[in-house]
C-alpha cells in the first residue's frame, strides 16, 4: 500500500525536502541522503526485497541498500537533502504513471513506490543518448516521488506527436508514454562546433518531460577546468586556487 505524506521544500539552490509521518507512517530513502530526524522516527537499512532487488537498484545508478523511515510516536519529521546544487521535485506517480528517469535522480518516496531497472528500447539511444541502457524506473499506482536534478528544473508538456530535441545531459525524466530516441545534429560545423555534441535527445510526446538547466556532469567539467587551468586563481588566493595548489604544488 503507498501512502500520502505531508511535505515542505526547504532552500533555493541547495534544497532539502522535510516529511512529516503520523504514527506508523513510512517513508524510503536512498541510503546517505537524510539531514535529520526526530527522536520518534526509526532507522531501518535493508536491500528492500533481498539481493536482486539491491543489484538492480545498483544498476540504475542507486546505492544497493534503500533506508526505510518509520514514525513511532504521534507526528515525527524526516529530512533529506540533495546531493548537489539544484532543485528537488515531487511527483505524484498517481497523475503522472510510471516515470522514467536519469540514473542518480531518485532522492525519497512513499513507501510502496518501486525503484527499479528500465532498459532503453532502442539501441541508438542507449549507445548515444547521454543515460547509456540504463534508466531508473519509479513506478507505483500513486503517491509521491521525490527527483533531484541540477540548477532548475524546467517542466514540459508535449501533445500528441509533438517532439523536442534536448541536450542529451540536460534530460532528467519522463512519462513512460513519451517515446524516447536520439536524433543526430545537423551539418558538420554545428555537430563539431556547436559545443551540445553529435546527438540530441528526442523526445516525443504525449507526456511530460524534466528538464535541468545545470547537469552535474557539465558542473564538475568546469570545475576539473578551473582546478586545472590557470594559476591565477591561486594567486589570487580563491578557493579553487587553494584547492589547486594542494592538487598541484606550487611552480
Amino acid at each position: 500500500m503507498v501512502h500520502e505524506i505531508e511535505y515542505r521544500i526547504i532552500g533555493h539552490d541547495m534544497q532539502a525536502v522535510v516529511i512529516i509521518l503520523d504514527k506508523n507512517e513510512t517513508v524510503r530513502a536512498e541510503a546517505g541522503a537524510m539531514m535529520y530526524m526526530d527522536q520518534h522516527i526509526e532507522m531501518e537499512t535493508s536491500t528492500g526485497g533481498g539481493l536482486m532487488a539491491g543489484l538492480k537498484r545498483k544498476i540504475a545508478g542507486e546505492s544497493f541498500f534503500i533506508t526505510t523511515y518509520t514514525c513511532k510516536g504521534d507526528r515525527a519529521e524526516v529530512a533529506f537533502a540533495a546531493p548537489y546544487p539544484g532543485q528537488i521535485v515531487p511527483i505524484d506517480l498517481g497523475q503522472t504513471g510510471t516515470i522514467l528517469c536519469q540514473r542518480d535522480a531518485y532522492l525519497c518516496s512513499a513507501s510502496g513506490i518501486e525503484v527499479t531497472v528500465a532498459l532503453t528500447k532502442k539501441l541508438g539511444a542507449g549507445f548515444f543518448g547521454g543515460e547509456g541502457f540504463i534508466l531508473q524506473k519509479l513506478s507505483a499506482p500513486s503517491g509521491l516521488a521525490f527527483v533531484h536534478a541540477g540548477g532548475t528544473v524546467l517542466e514540459r508538456h508535449l501533445a500528441a506527436g509533438e517532439h523536442l530535441k534536448v541536450d542529451t545531459g540536460c534530460l532528467v525524466g519522463f512519462q513512460e508514454s513519451v517515446d524516447y530516441d536520439i536524433s543526430l545534429a545537423k551539418g558538420i560545423k554545428s555537430a563539431v562546433f556547436g559545443g551540445e555534441g553529435l546527438f540530441l535527445a528526442k523526445l516525443t510526446g504525449p507526456g511530460t518531460v524534466w528538464l535541468q538547466t545545470l547537469p552535474f556532469s557539465r558542473m564538475a567539467n568546469r570545475i576539473y577546468s578551473a582546478v586545472g587551468g590557470s594559476k591565477g586563481e591561486t594567486k589570487r588566493g580563491g578557493a579553487l586556487g587553494i584547492v589547486g595548489d594542494l592538487l598541484g604544488g606550487d611552480d
